[in-house]
């Protein structure tokens, strides 16, 4: 079985060209599934009829996910998806739309996909990092995350913005069929989605990274960093390298080198363990001249023990690195009363259908 959201434009032609038919066709098809969205290759009817029954008969497909729940905030704003895979396993991806918040700008409508069934990076504070690994995703399987908002964006007479690597899963643990799916996405005859609109997001595999720096992609890279020492990562990162802060400080500086391209540290604010006025300077004079851009980010209630800080102690924590000259944000957050942090529907879905069991 091969999905038709796997192919590339010039895989596509040679496939079309074995079926015996002109190299048109493939444009025809790469048309509807980017473009239109059918549900099946029986929907694509400008495809002869005798065409539409041979790719079926030699195993072809058309999206391998169907959509078993949606959840979305009062606002609309937030969309999550919970979606189930061919073998029956389900993976999360979500929708987040940011108004515009100055004049002469635009709405962005940023997908955030997942790449794997579970995560094998442990992250004591993520609800996906406590399910545990199950398997690897295929480049179609995350390229359909983005197909079935781009649906959605459509009927409301939008479109997909942005996207981020940032859903359940290490991105760079599942690297080829990674950049599979963005070469798929950023291809102007596929989905066609401008590579410097897409961030990949990482715990800090530092081999990957540097790999991914020698793409030739203009893509962001933000890094998972939450802790400015190594016993206090190791604390919230369990696999962890003994000098993992070290080695991701020096991957973003390299990385940046290569592509031009700034990386983001991310850090998630977590009460009473990485967010006092004592870390906040300890994380300044680790980043202290670096020249990248740290995005904090308030704890989203998950199944572990840990707490977001109260307000008061982000917007401290946030002016210690301002008195340090520190470029850094405050994460817009977004689906908060829908449990939009990773994992957590799914978590929600598999705790109710056990504890329905007999």
């Amino acid at each position: 079985m091969t999905d038709l959201y796997r192919l590339f434009p010039e895989e596509m032609e040679e496939m079309v060209k074995k079926l015996g038919y002109e190299r048109f066709r493939a444009d025809q098809i790469l048309h509807y599934i980017y473009k239109e969205f059918p549900k099946t290759i029986n929907d694509m009817l400008q495809l002869p009829a005798a065409m539409r029954e041979k790719l079926i008969a030699d195993g072809y497909t058309l999206g391998s996910a169907k959509q078993t729940h949606m959840i979305q905030s009062d606002n609309e704003d937030t969309v999550k998806l919970l979606l189930e895979l061919d073998d029956k396993k389900s993976v999360e991806t979500v929708l987040m739309r940011y108004r515009p918040l100055k004049l002469n700008t635009k709405t962005r409508h940023t997908v955030c996909v997942s790449t794997q069934v579970g995560c094998a990076m442990g992250c004591t504070f993520c609800a996906t990092g406590q399910m545990g690994f199950e398997r690897n995703m295929k480049a179609e399987e995350i390229v359909t995350q983005v197909i079935h908002f781009a649906n959605l964006l459509k009927e409301r007479g939008e479109h997909v913005t942005n996207l981020v690597f940032m859903g359940m899963g290490e991105p760079l643990a599942n690297y080829d069929e990674m950049i599979r799916a963005i070469r798929l996405l950023t291809n102007p005859r596929a989905f066609g989605l401008g590579q410097r609109h897409i961030t990949v997001s990482t715990i800090g595999l530092v081999s990957g990274i540097s790999k991914l720096a020698g793409e030739d992609l203009q893509i962001g890279l933000a890094v998972s960093l939450h802790a400015p020492n190594d016993t206090l990562r190791r604390r919230l990162v369990p696999t962890a390298s003994a000098n993992s802060v070290s080695e991701i400080i020096e991957s973003g500086r390299e990385y940046f080198k290569r592509t031009g391209r700034r990386v983001t540290f991310e850090y998630a604010l977590i009460e009473g363990v990485n967010d006092t006025p004592e870390i906040a300077n300890e994380l300044a004079e680790l980043l202290d001249g670096n020249g990248s851009h740290i995005n904090l980010i308030p704890l989203n209630p998950t199944a572990g023990d840990f707490s977001r800080p109260a307000k008061k102690r982000i917007l401290e924590f946030e002016r210690v690195l301002y008195r340090h000259n520190i470029n850094c944000t405050v994460r817009v957050e977004k689906g908060v009363e829908i449990a939009a942090a990773c994992g957590q529907l799914r978590t929600d879905v598999l705790n109710e259908k056990d504890a329905n069991l007999p």
